[in-house]
């Protein structure tokens, strides 16, 4: 084929961004399109919303990440519709043509059919979820210290987290460590470290995807940081002033001003474009069903990788977890040259590396292979995990220096209360009701 083959690769994610480091040296003119002009390490997103770091340190701009690449092009702009017949990205402005086309565009939160819930309790897929959930957390305590009312007081210093996966458990054990430790000494009229604090899952244990035995070892962690967890337990109500919880015994009301989500995802709306124009087959997530190499069925020009790709390996699906989207981004660059010399792979083949979860300071649960381990051991490898796959040397060194400082004196440097002062004025509303 021609070395002006073109490859149009959607979404800058760890699947987009790792396809497009592969093909560097290809002969092909490669586009990277995303809505956001930086990549985002999402499994520090948490340490964002808690105060631990700052949006800067976990992104880094695609175009500083690709700039050596020249025969790469980086788009800012978001694609609405598809082509499939005459290979054409429509795009919210202009369009594009490609030869093979990449969708990694990932997926968002699932509020399981109560979107108006996402006003109440917001998730952590983007920066301005987590700096909200920043506000959010940090208000709650000023508040609290400014109200008299017992009752009030105590809805403010209610915390409650629904879902219990890694993203939950660690939101959890750090907003344990900022009521225990970080603000225990900065306010006068509360104490923070009375903060209530409930951790919901509708599974029998949290980490339900890992070993019964690391996720017992979690919840204890969770336990000593002041975390209560309910599991066997649903949201069935929502609204600004609590939550409505469904147990077996039972539903019970919790006041509580701040709630947090992470119970759920669901693929990016690309995937119905890709249903209506392309033919493709979505699960009940909406997730694209592909063949083993990651085609799209009938489409060879068409791959998808990522959170919306549904690929099931020795029976099961794989995870939508950061790891598969780096594996079958490389895989799939590695398929595209190989095509380009009318060469073959074989099927993709996930290595699972293993599943980390931290609960807070020197307290972590991983699953490496047959190796389980917990505690301060599983705790630094996590950390030099999470250091090696950040994008840019420069963050590399920021974050660790921060996670150094914070390991020595709990202190949360990022404790910012940002998002406007009208945002404050609806809160005080709020608390006035």
């Amino acid at each position: 084929m021609p070395s002006t083959h073109r490859v149009v690769i959607l979404g800058g994610g760890f699947g987009g961004l790792y396809a497009s480091k592969a093909l560097k040296k290809a002969p092909v003119e490669l586009t990277l399109l995303d809505r956001r002009n930086f990549h985002l390490f999402q499994p520090l997103l948490y340490q964002v919303a808690t105060g631990s770091l700052s949006p800067g340190e976990i992104a880094s701009p695609l175009r500083a990440v690709l700039r050596g690449q020249q025969n790469t092009q980086v788009l800012l702009g978001e694609a609405i519709d598809l082509d499939a017949e005459h290979h054409k990205v429509i795009l919210d402005s202009g369009s594009l043509d490609y030869d093979t086309l990449v969708v990694a565009t990932g997926s968002s939160d699932s509020y399981f059919g109560h979107d108006d819930w996402q006003r109440i309790a917001p998730g952590l897929k983007s920066i301005e979820e987590a700096t909200e959930i920043r506000h959010k957390i940090l208000y709650a305590f000023e508040a609290a210290e400014k109200e008299h009312d017992p009752q009030m007081r105590r809805e403010w210093l209610t915390f409650v987290l629904v879902g219990g996966g890694a993203t939950g458990v660690e939101l959890a054990g750090a907003l344990g460590e900022i009521a225990h430790d970080t603000l225990r000494r900065d306010f006068r009229s509360i104490r923070p470290q009375e903060a209530v604090i409930l951790l919901v899952e509708g599974s029998p244990r949290v980490l339900p995807s890992y070993p019964p035995d690391l996720s017992a070892k979690a919840e204890a962690s969770l336990a000593r940081l002041g975390v209560t967890v309910q599991t066997n337990a649903f949201v069935t109500g929502l609204d600004p002033n609590g939550v409505t919880i469904k147990t077996s015994t039972g539903s019970e009301r919790v006041a509580a001003r701040t709630v947090i989500w992470s119970a759920g995802v669901q693929a990016s709306p690309f995937g119905r474009v890709l249903q209506q124009r392309a033919g493709a087959q979505l699960d009940k997530s909406g997730r694209v069903l592909v063949n083993p190499d990651c085609r799209v069925p009938g489409h060879a020009e068409i791959f998808v990788i990522g959170d919306l790709a549904h690929l099931e390996q020795d029976g099961k699906p794989l995870p939508g977890v950061a790891q598969v989207a780096m594996q079958q981004g490389a895989y799939i660059a590695k398929l595209i040259q190989k095509q380009l010399r009318d060469e073959t792979l074989p099927p993709f083949r996930y290595f699972d590396k293993g599943n980390l979860a931290v609960i807070g300071r020197a307290a972590a649960v991983a699953q490496i292979g047959p190796l389980h381990i917990s505690g301060f051991l599983a705790w630094i490898t996590w950390v030099f995990v999470h250091l090696m796959y950040l994008v840019e040397f420069s963050n590399r060194i920021l974050v660790f220096v921060h996670w150094g400082f914070l390991y020595l004196t709990f202190n949360r440097g990022a404790r910012l209360i940002t998002g406007g002062e009208e945002v404050g004025m609806e809160e005080a509303a709020k608390a006035a009701k």
